[in-house]
């Protein structure tokens, strides 16, 4: 094979060679693409027409020169490009984009927020996949399967339960909305460490609504924010809301202050200092414990991580249940919190303080959990 023929025989495997040279030249000599090139790149990646190994080192080697505000957006609208969002016939559609990865060190309690809202009158997907590294912890499905709820439908399926108005949530899986995307697990898998992939799966924007969409997501380290915010603008969200929350997802800490960022109307996001007493929240544990029937391992400095993702699933699905039935608990507040923080981004109400009097006598009444089917 001579040097032409390395590089290619089609014009997508020609530009990948090209791009390849350039950003994994290591530190000090890689340079930046353009969003389009970026783009083209994750088109090859999604089609299979790049392979597996220089899909692997296009990915890695732009994680490792870390990725420009272009590079992400060109992900990204490959990403978008693969599949077509199907519109629910509601206004409004709210998507919750947890961490696709799980939770290993607590108990989710967000999979049971989308319900809650949704008999609040607000519409509300979630989404995410079976397993995925780094964490491979507990995902939205693993929890929502647990508690009998259809994790396999389509999207239309999923956008016909949003606009029903006796469930009027849905979760729909990447395997369904974005197959090719779906199909790089393996890929992801072997590469090891996370890439610009994990970043902007959760913007993948599965369902929309007729007039507006909303985008909600968490994060842990604090460059995130702005990274979250002009992807969600270039996505075409309306609004975005970015909770600093346990274990990068949308529920923040139970004990101690919070941050968030939001923008309305595509505007510029702005930080808001939050705090759980805002809402009258006392609990001693940062989120939902891991309880001591559910196998887990001690690692870190105290720190314990499931064991048994199964087990951690059904201890969610049977907390997750009771809450949306008004026992109190952390997954109550839990639940409170968030929705508060969603409801008041909504202007459903003047404040977190006065949303989270709404979502509290709507738990107690029992009603959210008969949508859970």
């Amino acid at each position: 094979m001579n040097a032409a023929e390395s590089a290619g025989t089609t014009p997508l495997q020609q530009t990948m060679f090209s791009i390849i040279q350039r950003i994994a030249t290591g530190p000090d000599l890689s340079k930046d693409i353009s969003e389009d090139e970026a783009r083209l790149g994750m088109q090859g990646v999604l089609s299979g027409e790049i392979d597996p190994v220089r899909a692997g080192i296009f990915l890695i080697a732009l994680r490792m020169k870390r990725e420009t505000a272009d590079e992400n957006r060109g992900v990204l609208r490959a990403i978008l490009d693969a599949h077509t969002p199907v519109t629910a016939a509601v206004d409004e559609v709210v998507d919750i984009a947890d961490p696709y990865d799980g939770y290993n060190r607590t108990i989710p309690a967000s999979p049971f927020l989308a319900p809650l809202l949704a008999e609040c009158g607000i519409a509300a997907v979630s989404h995410g996949l079976d397993a995925v590294g780094p964490k491979y912890g507990v995902t939205h499905r693993h929890v929502l399967a647990a508690a009998g709820v259809d994790v396999d439908a389509s999207p239309g399926q999923a956008a016909a339960r949003l606009s029903d108005p006796r469930t009027g949530w849905a979760y729909v899986d990447q395997a369904r909305f974005a197959p090719s995307l779906h199909n790089l697990i393996e890929l992801r898998q072997r590469m090891v460490k996370r890439s610009v992939v994990t970043t902007v799966e959760v913007l993948a924007k599965p369902i929309v609504g007729r007039i507006k969409t909303h985008f909600v997501t968490g994060y842990v380290h604090k460059p995130y924010p702005p990274v979250y915010a002009d992807l969600a603008r270039h996505a075409g969200f309306d609004s975005a809301l970015i909770i600093r929350g346990v274990e990068g997802g949308v529920i923040p800490s139970l004990r101690q202050a919070g941050r968030y960022f939001a923008y309305t109307e595509g505007g510029t996001e702005t930080g808001v200092d939050i705090d759980p007493a805002m809402l009258g929240i006392e609990q001693e544990s940062r989120a939902v414990p891991i309880p001591d029937d559910v196998p887990q391992s001690a690692r870190g400095e105290g720190a314990v991580t499931l064991a048994d993702i199964g087990a951690g699933a059904r201890k969610a699905a049977e907390y997750g249940m009771a809450a949306l039935a008004g026992t109190k608990g952390p997954t109550y507040d839990s639940l409170v919190y968030a929705g508060a923080l969603i409801l008041a981004h909504l202007g459903r109400a003047r404040d977190i303080a006065e949303a989270g009097e709404l979502l509290r006598s709507v738990l107690d009444g029992g009603r959210a959990a008969a949508r859970v089917c």
